[in-house]
């Protein structure tokens, strides 16, 4: 792992919505949006942008079903 790729990684976990939601993946095989932002109590909004932070650093991926998009940490 280069320095950028793990400086994305800590900057992405640097905070505890973030954090927070690692956690209720951590719990799960596949969630999707609208659970993990009922389950850590942020509006749909900020939990996308936080998810989308978190896939940019490689730490999560997700997958379209129907109209529901799902997420799920990747494995390393």
């Amino acid at each position: 792992m280069n320095y950028q790729k793990a400086e994305k990684i800590y900057k992405a976990l640097a905070n505890k919505r973030r954090l927070a939601i690692i956690y209720v993946l951590s719990k799960e095989d596949k969630i999707s949006v609208g659970e993990i932002s009922e389950k850590i109590k942020l509006s749909l909004t900020s939990t996308s942008k936080h998810l989308q932070i978190l896939k940019n650093a490689g730490l999560i991926d997700s997958e379209q079903v129907n109209t529901e998009q799902y997420y799920y940490l990747i494995n390393r």
